[in-house]
């Protein structure tokens, strides 16, 4: 059955371990098994550990899940994550796992087969009694964040903003690269070769630098649609540009402003989900940032101008560090973090 009102983090009470654990001696007295994983566009990440021990081993798999007509393939998960989850057992000697959290890239939108079938496929490959199914971006906000009310932008190829004041989620964007992520990697990426096709036109609004960098990296523009519509991975190709904005950008005003543009876009995402009240953390995370201070400094001066209430704090992990907080919560009773149906999807039952 699905537990109401059932959330997942990290509780208030208790301070953050090494391991992002809570330090609490009932906690750390228990030896449960748990299984945390992170499936995003790379693929699988899986973690085994115990509660009182902590992360054990990990496996990763290169092969992203695919989606079908019911959306993300329920089939295809457990497939792969199926040998990787009884390596890891025998490795660690965790003969047990009560409990299992799944963080998956678009569960939100694209989880309906997921929810129906991943819960029974999960105990019967693996007898586990407590199940979270997790949006990434929460996986993301519980790695960054915890439990602390605030809000979080996970910025790679795509983009989406998600904040909590402890009773409910709101979420920004999220969209894809067709209807949104705007400020994200591929954005960013279009935004810049629109600017290298319009100096190869002599069009205004164009910038030279990017061009030659265009062109060093995708060959001549007349022969870029034939190269990047067909590829089914388009947003990643045009995310692949956003560093070469980047390194224009000190000399280069154009790429500046496709900069300032996407730490505005950043902003307006942030300032929808982060609570008014009190002084919510705020955290950035995804590789997008690393591409460092041409994207950070418009973006900080854009939080500082949007949110003056909030206090920026840096992320304490990532997306997998998430579904680990979440499986040691879920398996302890301390969740704290609001449930939803779509993006934090927690289920009880019987692992005997």
């Amino acid at each position: 059955m699905t537990t109401p009102g059932a959330g997942a983090g990290v509780g208030d009470a208790a301070g953050p371990s090494k391991n992002g654990f809570a330090d609490d001696s009932a906690l750390l007295n228990d030896d449960s098994g748990f299984l945390a994983v992170d499936s995003g566009g790379s693929g699988l990440r899986v973690v085994v550990g115990t509660v009182r021990r902590g992360v054990l081993g990990q496996r990763e798999s290169g092969e992203p899940v695919r989606t079908g007509a019911r959306g993300i393939d329920p089939e295809h998960l457990m497939r792969q994550l199926v040998p990787m989850v009884r390596a890891l057992t025998e490795v660690t000697g965790v003969a047990r796992l009560r409990t299992a959290v799944v963080g998956a890239a678009g569960l939100t939108t694209l989880g309906e087969g997921l929810r129906a079938d991943l819960p029974d496929a999960l105990r019967r490959e693996f007898g586990v009694g407590r199940i979270a199914l997790v949006a990434d971006a929460v996986t993301a906000y519980a790695g960054a964040l915890g439990a602390s009310s605030g809000a979080v932008v996970a910025a790679g190829t795509g983009l989406i903003a998600i904040g909590t004041d402890l009773r409910r989620w709101r979420r920004a964007d999220g969209w894809g690269h067709l209807l949104g992520d705007c400020g994200g990697g591929a954005w960013i990426g279009r935004a810049g070769l629109e600017a290298a096709l319009r100096a190869h036109d002599g069009r205004a609004g164009g910038s030279t630098g990017l061009l030659d960098r265009a062109e060093e990296l995708f060959g001549p523009m007349p022969g870029l649609p034939g190269l990047l519509y067909p590829r089914p991975d388009r947003p990643a190709v045009l995310a692949s540009f956003a560093p070469q904005v980047a390194a224009c950008a000190p000399d280069d005003p154009v790429a500046a402003d496709i900069l300032r543009t996407a730490a505005r876009h950043m902003a307006d995402s942030v300032a929808a989900v982060c609570p008014a009240e009190g002084a919510p953390r705020v955290a950035l995370t995804g590789g997008l940032f690393k591409i460092g201070e041409p994207l950070l400094v418009p973006l900080e001066e854009e939080l500082e101008r949007r949110l003056p209430h909030a206090r920026r704090v840096p992320p304490a992990g990532d997306p997998l560090h998430g579904s680990v907080r979440i499986a040691t919560d879920l398996a302890t009773g301390a969740l704290t973090l609001p449930s939803d149906g779509a993006m934090l999807y927690v289920v009880t039952g019987t692992s005997d």
